[in-house]
């Protein structure tokens, strides 16, 4: 089969073995029209896309037109057309194909991503029709139904060509191949640009900082402001308790490295008591002086 994309007729038509083993995003198109209710006419419209009664399919800018050999010497024009994406959505649309290199590298391949739908979500619109009421159609035959059996023909003729070329679908919504391909180019562009400039700032900021240290605290100009606190503490945030068992400055400290005398046996253990002792009372000092300062 042929289906162009230009302005010239392409005689169509699904060979004696339909469509067969069809790659998922068709699948996903042809069940659509296979849930219509009038069984008999769908029937009938495999019947014309399988012998050639659609004589012509062709884009006109979004919107697909047809012509279908009926009953009458003349055939039936055909037009079928999905909602298009405003360019606020399909910048959405871009941006988030952008960030996932995979997508672009299967459309080029002609292969739909399965995951697509995630790109379009950030717009909140899909690029399948959800249901088959959201695909546009028109016939110039007297049948008042909608699809009637000339719309179905070109509909079924239309999952053939998305398994050929899946930007058919973004065309429908508003993007030719050329037009998506040329967007992706200049959003990804546009966030190379963005990230090496972001890139370029931080580095900038980075030399500056090194470039001018911070001042160092005062304490460490003045140790007596180690010990000093002169700003009232929020009694509702700061809760001050005593060091638990086990957990004081001089238990942090570990083995102290205290030279020992023979004479003096006790004098190692003695020290350490009486430093651990003057430990206690200082800290039980200033916990109380930071109560009564919090107060």
């Amino acid at each position: 089969m042929t289906l162009s994309n230009g302005n010239n007729n392409g005689i169509t038509a699904i060979g004696d073995d339909g469509l067969g083993q069809q790659p998922w995003w068709v699948e996903q198109w042809m069940e659509l029209i296979n849930g219509y209710r009038f069984k008999k006419r769908l029937e009938r419209a495999w019947g014309y896309a399988r012998e050639g009664h659609v004589t012509s399919i062709r884009f006109e800018g979004r919107r697909v037109h047809a012509r279908v050999q009926g009953t009458d010497e003349a055939p039936y024009k055909v037009k079928l057309w999905l909602d298009v994406l405003n360019d606020e959505d399909w910048g959405y649309v871009l941006e988030a194909l952008t960030q996932k290199a995979r997508w672009s590298a299967q459309l080029l391949a002609g292969i739909m991503p399965s995951d697509i739908e995630r790109a379009f979500a950030a717009s909140g619109k899909r690029l399948f029709p959800f249901k088959l009421q959201e695909v546009r159609s028109e016939c110039s035959c007297p049948d008042k139904a909608n699809p009637c059996k000339h719309i179905s023909a070109v509909y079924f003729l239309m999952g053939d060509r998305f398994s050929e070329d899946p930007f058919v679908l973004f065309q429908l919504r508003g993007r030719n191949r050329a037009r998506l391909l040329e967007d992706l180019a200049e959003h990804r562009r546009k966030a190379l640009a963005e990230r090496a400039a972001a890139a370029k700032e931080e580095n900038k900021v980075s030399r500056s900082e090194e470039a001018t240290p911070l001042p160092p605290h005062a304490a460490v100009q003045d140790p007596a402001l180690w010990w000093r606190y002169n700003r009232s503490l929020d009694g509702d945030l700061v809760v001050i308790t005593p060091a638990m068992e086990g957990d004081t400055g001089l238990d942090a400290a570990g083995e102290l490295p205290l030279a020992e005398d023979p004479r003096f046996a006790d004098a190692r253990s003695t020290f350490l008591s009486n430093l651990k002792a003057h430990g206690q009372a200082s800290a039980q000092k200033a916990m109380l002086q930071a109560m009564a300062a919090g107060g």
